[in-house]
């Protein structure tokens, strides 16, 4: 299938663009590059442009041949969304809307959406499944939210059919270590890690000594960014085979401490990593793991690398050999 993915020079998605390719299909890619970079693009083709050019994108749907689209172009930092939400609504809820019309009006009626376990706030218990009450506290999870709610009304009025992927915490790099996680600003708890083992960052803080866990630091769900990949390749193969919508947490289905993610990659490394411990971060939940059952009964989701020390392993390949990042677009 020729599949659109939106934000595919990104981290996750340059994954997604590269395993798709893979599996025989063939990727076009936009992207405005603010947060992307033309180096993780391995597969596919780069069309630089904004989401928000309704003319721009359908000509690239039509020309392209487009069968589906995969959306994962977004503004996704929460402390950002909270100081600048109309950033967040501008983007995520109304390029996603134009992203969408421009779909109807050429007539591309196949979604695969990138969500987030920001939908559902402060979680009232774990795992979390899908059915869980949705509470967004900051406009990020709100603006994720808003969009799913508009893709359900999007399906019953139009029949455009959609699958949305709610991810817990991305992880690790491609097994080749031809791409891998680089942000800037770097705001990811095993990408920090690595960098203060390369010696990139003096120490790591360590935010909240003292959350109702057995170590006292903050449990989370990570998922190797191959297996959240793959669930994308399965999603489209799921709507391309007549699938109805439907919307599935990714995650790994058990969590990890902040010291047990720290003690882990001092094994991987071999490196002494100097914690410093500060304190909590507003609105950090103590645990946040995710329930992915009906995504491996439905879907036949079976993820390939859950250990945490492969995905810090696979990880810290693309980090050693890529201390700087990505060069410059």
């Amino acid at each position: 299938m020729n599949i659109l993915v939106t934000g595919g020079a990104g981290y996750i998605g340059s994954q997604v663009a590269l395993d798709l390719a893979r599996n025989g299909h063939h990727p076009v890619i936009i992207d405005n590059l603010s947060k992307g970079h033309r180096a993780a693009v391995k597969a596919g083709r780069l069309i630089e442009g904004e989401l928000g050019d309704l003319e721009f994108v359908k000509n690239i749907l039509t020309t392209e041949k487009i069968e589906a689209v995969i959306h994962l172009a977004a503004d996704s930092l929460v402390g950002e969304s909270v100081q600048n939400p109309a950033k967040y609504f501008r983007n995520n809820i109304g390029n996603g809307i134009k992203l969408l019309d421009a779909m109807i009006d050429c007539d591309v009626k196949l979604f695969v959406l990138s969500s987030t376990a920001a939908v559902y706030g402060e979680p009232e218990r774990t795992p979390i499944t899908e059915d869980h009450p949705k509470k967004p506290t900051n406009p990020y999870g709100f603006s994720k939210l808003t969009l799913e709610g508009i893709l359900d009304a999007y399906d019953r009025a139009y029949g455009l059919r959609y699958i949305s992927l709610r991810y817990f915490n991305a992880a690790g790099a491609d097994p080749s270590g031809e791409i891998g996680e680089d942000h800037q600003p770097e705001s990811h708890l095993i990408p920090i890690v690595l960098q203060t083992a390369l010696g990139l960052r003096e120490n790591i803080h360590l935010f909240g000594t003292d959350y109702p866990t057995p170590d006292g630091t903050c449990i989370r769900d990570y998922i190797h960014v191959a297996d959240l990949s793959q669930a994308h390749l399965l999603a489209l193969q799921a709507l391309a085979s007549g699938a109805s919508s439907n919307i599935y947490n990714l995650g790994n289905g058990r969590g990890y401490s902040n010291l047990e993610v720290i003690e882990a990659a001092r094994q991987v490394t071999g490196k002494s990593i100097k914690v410093v411990n500060a304190a909590r971060r507003h609105g950090d939940p103590a645990i946040l793991v995710a329930s992915s059952e009906r995504i491996k009964r439905e879907l036949r989701w079976n993820p390939q690398y859950p250990e945490l020390k492969t995905i810090i392993s696979t990880a810290w390949n693309w980090h050693r050999n890529h201390p700087q990042g990505y060069q410059p677009n």
